[in-house]
């Protein structure tokens, strides 16, 4: 059965732009597991892996960042940037950890006055956003830049 009354028009909707995407946080243990490898200078040195001074220091360096790109960049993380820079700092606050308990060189040691830990801590969060932008290089190269 029809009637003939007319069927009701549908109200207009306020126009309202359309929510933001939500945006992926920080992976916490990626950042952590990262941020572990800060372990293989003080480990090298008890092992006597690589000799000592500068090419021990390239090496840990070197593979350190190969990994973190790789990982990140690879692996598709979401803000590889804001990950990679947590990671450096996370990596500096491990490497101060190990350098007061352990002894040696750091705030706990001779090496250092306490004062440097600030600066450490940014040059260490620098290098990870530097790594962070080459990571994000990586994923647009892919096409899976997010």
């Amino acid at each position: 059965m029809t009637s003939n009354q007319p069927s009701p028009q549908p109200r207009p909707q306020p126009l309202t732009p359309p929510p933001a995407p939500a945006r992926a946080g920080i992976s916490w243990p990626l950042v952590g597991g990262l941020a572990s490898m800060a372990l293989l200078w003080p480990l090298t040195g008890l092992t006597g892996i690589g000799g000592a001074g500068a090419p021990r220091a390239l090496a840990v360096v070197a593979l350190t960042a190969v990994v973190w790109i790789g990982v990140v960049g690879f692996g598709r993380v979401p803000r590889p940037v804001l990950t990679l820079t947590m990671t450096g700092l996370a990596s500096g606050v491990v490497g101060l950890l190990v350098s007061t308990l352990v002894g040696g060189v750091g705030l706990g040691g001779e090496g250092a006055a306490a004062w440097t830990a600030l600066p450490a801590l940014a040059m260490d969060a620098g290098w990870g956003a530097l790594a962070g932008l080459v990571a994000l290089g990586v994923q647009k190269a892919r096409g899976g830049a997010r």
